[in-house]
């Protein structure tokens, strides 16, 4: 039996009924013109997502661990060193990942829970006279502990330091959900999925490559096939892939990105704002305290709720799912047992993420936790009703 009530999980996210049908469509011959009127405006409009002009964006069949091995394979060479932070599971995959490449990486460890250190990025640049860091990784919103990281702060750092090394942001679970700014914030390399801000089903890798990037594709020097850039490049020019593309999703990107511009991407950035902020009241009233430290650190597009020291937060999970049909997060590598996650992303009203919130009650107080029914919801309905209040009056 399928389901009908909402996913909280922090990708795959909810997929409205337009989209799914989108997606669903009838074969097409993708070697024709017809494909390149799908291919070419969900281009364009991933761009005006991403927020450049300047970038070039690439889309492959794949997922954004995908995305992670195009921005490496196709820019760097054996042996090149990388400057990282580690601090949570998604950016410690990224690292995994460059080390098994034959990459020399240098890992700034940080507390599961806070953000990338642009401080200590600084320092390490600034040190690093003779330029053998050829590319910094950040991951803008660390979906393991439900950290947001200051992008535009790691820019400084490079320039503060008067580096050149290439910038790789992983915005998998916020471009689309969260401000991005490739163009302003000197992104070199861009990456996300369809299955999170998208709100599409998996299985689109979607990467945006700076003017910077595309240059450094020429002298890398790892190998690449499948993710190369140069090969994509041709198939676009005529109006095609260089493989059989995954066209309905493609279809459903090209419509995704009209919904998300039709709603005005501030106006998305604010929803998912005012989503979250119900559900960190909520965690407030609960008498619970969020992963991530401190407030600048909250992400908009999932929670990771502390629980109480000796309790198995996935009993959470796993009693939501059971009893009430319901999918929570799982905590992930240093979190696991210790939080559970609600994914406020993607396809997602005030309304959903009340039903989430009192679900997430139900279950913690089935379990026994000192949870007071009703408490978070309140906090979460007092919060929706003053933000639909202040809409109506600005309009």
């Amino acid at each position: 039996m399928t389901s009908q009530n909402p996913v909280f999980i922090p990708g795959p996210t909810n997929i409205p009924e337009i989209l799914r049908k989108a997606v669903d469509m009838p074969t097409i011959d993708h070697r024709s013109p017809v494909f390149g009127k799908i291919l070419h405006p969900a281009l364009e409009g991933v761009k005006k997502v991403l927020k450049t002009t300047e970038g070039q964006v690439f889309v492959f069949p794949s997922t954004g661990t995908g995305g992670w091995e195009t921005a490496i394979s196709n820019t760097l060479s054996p042996g090149d060193k990388i400057l990282a932070t580690r601090n949570g599971m998604f950016s410690h995959r990224w690292i995994d990942m460059c080390q098994r490449h034959g990459l020399d990486v240098e890992v700034v460890t940080q507390e599961w829970g806070e953000g990338v250190p642009a401080d200590r990025f600084e320092e390490i640049l600034t040190a690093d006279k003779a330029h053998q860091i050829k590319a910094v990784l950040a991951t803008h919103n660390e979906t393991a502990t439900g950290v947001k990281s200051d992008i535009a702060a790691v820019r400084r750092a490079l320039d503060a330091a008067g580096h050149p090394a290439l910038l790789f942001v992983d915005g998998v679970s916020s471009i689309g959900s969260m401000d991005f700014r490739m163009d302003e914030w000197g992104v070199d390399i861009a990456i996300t999925g369809s299955q999170k801000g998208f709100m599409l089903p998996p299985g689109l890798a979607i990467i945006g490559f700076s003017p910077k990037a595309m240059a450094a594709v020429e002298t890398a020097k790892l190998p690449r096939t499948f993710f190369d850039i140069r090969d994509m490049a041709k198939g676009y020019a005529a109006n095609g892939f260089p493989y059989t593309p995954p066209v309905g999703l493609l279809n459903g990107l090209n419509l995704s990105t009209q919904m998300l511009l039709e709603e005005g991407l501030e106006n998305v950035f604010a929803r998912h704002h005012r989503i979250a902020e119900g559900v960190r009241k909520a965690v407030s009233a609960w008498g619970l305290q969020l992963c991530a430290t401190r407030p600048e650190l909250y992400s908009d597009s999932v929670s990771a709720i502390r629980v109480p020291e000796g309790f198995d937060a996935n009993k959470v999970v796993s009693h939501a799912l059971e009893s009430y049909g319901v999918a929570f997060g799982t905590g992930l590598g240093d979190v696991a047992g210790k939080v559970f996650r609600i994914g406020h992303l993607g396809s997602l009203t005030d309304v959903m993420a009340l039903s989430g919130i009192a679900t997430a009650e139900m279950v913690m107080a089935d379990l026994g936790l000192p949870v007071t029914l009703g408490s978070g919801v309140a906090a979460a309905q007092e919060h929706y009703r003053k933000s639909a209040t202040a809409i109506e009056k600005a309009a």
